[in-house]
């Protein structure tokens, strides 16, 4: 009986350390994500404001 009782309980354990792993894993992802967006928009924003430069010193 204390061998069935080991196994569920080490059966239980795995399932929720791999699914609590997993989770973190996405949201990591989601995060390295959501960084990179936001880091190529500020390229560009900056492209623009170059241009935008740019045109206006030659209309000068």
């Amino acid at each position: 009986m204390k061998k069935l009782v080991y196994t569920l309980l080490f059966a239980f354990m795995t399932i929720i350390a791999a699914s609590s792993c997993r989770e973190q894993r996405t949201k990591e992802k989601v995060e390295d994500g959501v960084e990179e967006v936001a880091e190529e928009i500020e390229e560009g924003v900056e492209e623009v404001e170059d241009e935008i430069d740019d045109a206006t010193d030659d209309n000068k």
